[in-house]
């Protein structure tokens, strides 16, 4: 009887270790969105977690005093009571005494270890990964009462801690930082357990790539701007109205530098109708102007407020460089959309090959995500599309034919619109031979 009870009081100090093992463990692994989530639903532990998190230096310092001090008493109380009468045992069966005493106290130091390892540290913390906002909130208000009671010796612990650390050079902080390849992770993963439909994984992206992009990779630029000179006759604003699907155009005086302001085809319309002569001047809309230095996300915000979701582009000089519209946002997020958003769907195309067909006016940041060619995506370019990408490489206006090796990878100019740059055939380094 009294060995069972010994072996019981062991038990109780191992599975105590398990719960200072598993506490530390959900403490640290809790998501915070969820612990303030759980709070703010009435959860009291869950708000105790955020507590002990608040100061993780403190809570981790008296997590380690209780458990050094169970690992301290389990390991003396068992090398006390059982490895002397183990060594009578052993005696007993007729070990030579000289040998059993130095036996029994390794076989009781390498049960006492195999116990403490799945009993007090590697089966308590699978439970704690299994569902960690859940087991921090169940065991914070005992370890609340752990942190309070070894307090003393725990700000002894944490300061002598941070010595250290500042020694080292080394930098703490209370704040857990989340990095943006971090949440692309948590999509991905997201995605491949089912929880994310693909379409919402690639509608998450473009959030993010739109968010990293300036206006220079959103807008229209300008040679693909459709305007109207307030010189020209009706019959030559009716015609370019006829052959072009948009609804508001902006209105210029010889260049479309002089932009005047914009106009809709419905007024113009309106007018035509009605048999009288199209008077653009009185129809005119005020346009804002922005800056080609901005972000995407200073221009949404200007296009929330303008009444015709419209913003021209112009550069340091004052010249036009392009046209951003509220449809030119939403394709930058969620691709090419039919209609006045695009009239030629831009694509990239893998071949059997396992080369890519791409149009070279698509963004580099999402040319380099698909095809996963992370150099292109470079913070400090001064580029936004792939064709600016081809022309920062080649430092010249290349021809139909022309190709580009960089770091491995061939860029082949497949076709050229005048001086522009239309479509790129892009191939992978060769894989090396195993």
């Amino acid at each position: 009887m009294g060995y069972l009870f010994e072996i019981g009081v062991i038990f109780i100090l191992l599975v105590l270790n398990g719960l200072f093992a598993m506490s530390e463990l959900a403490v640290v692994s809790s998501r915070r969105p969820r612990l303030e989530a759980m709070a703010a639903k009435g959860s009291k532990g869950a708000a105790t977690v955020l507590k002990l998190a608040a100061n993780p230096g403190r809570f981790l310092s008296s997590v380690q005093i209780g458990i050094t001090l169970v690992g301290i008493l389990a390991g003396a109380y068992s090398g006390a009571t059982l490895s002397e009468p183990f060594a009578e045992f052993l005696v007993a069966q007729g070990v030579p005494a000289s040998f059993a005493s130095a036996l029994s106290i390794a076989v009781v130091v390498g049960l006492i270890t195999y116990f403490s390892l799945v009993i007090g540290e590697l089966v308590p913390k699978q439970i704690a990964l299994s569902n960690p906002e859940a087991v921090a909130s169940l065991m914070a208000r005992p370890m609340l009462g752990v942190a309070f009671v070894a307090s003393p010796v725990a700000i002894v612990l944490e300061m002598s801690s941070r010595l250290i650390i500042g020694a080292l050079g080394l930098k703490t902080t209370g704040e857990s930082t989340v990095t943006e390849e971090e949440i692309k992770a948590v999509i991905a993963e997201g995605t491949n357990s089912g929880i994310l439909e693909p379409e919402e994984k690639e509608l998450m992206a473009g959030v993010m790539r739109f968010s990293d992009r300036s206006i220079r990779a959103v807008m229209i630029p300008r040679p693909d701007i459709t305007g109207i000179d307030l010189d020209w006759d009706d019959q030559r604003i009716i015609e370019a109205i006829a052959t072009s699907s948009h609804s508001r155009y902006p209105v210029f005086t010889g260049s479309i530098d002089m932009v005047q302001g914009v106009i809709q085809a419905k007024d113009l319309l309106d007018q035509h109708l009605k048999g009288e002569p199209l008077d653009l001047r009185s129809r005119i809309r005020q346009v804002d102007m922005v800056p080609d230095t901005a972000s995407a996300l200073d221009v949404l915000d200007t296009l929330r407020r303008s009444p015709l979701q419209m913003v021209m582009v112009i550069d340091e000089y004052g010249s036009v460089e392009g046209m951003v519209t509220a449809a030119d946002i939403l394709t930058a997020i969620v691709g090419n959309l039919g209609g006045e958003a695009s009239e030629e769907l831009s694509e990239i195309v893998q071949r059997a090959d396992g080369s890519w067909l791409i149009d070279a006016d698509l963004g580099v940041d999402l040319v380099a995500e698909k095809i996963d060619c992370k150099g292109l995506d470079d913070p400090d370019r001064d580029y936004e599309t792939l064709a600016g990408f081809v022309l920062s490489v080649t430092k010249a206006i290349p021809t139909t034919g022309d190709v580009v090796d960089w770091r491995g990878w061939r860029f082949e100019i497949v076709d050229m619109d005048g001086r522009r740059i239309d479509k790129v055939l892009v191939t992978a380094p060769a894989q090396p031979q195993p």
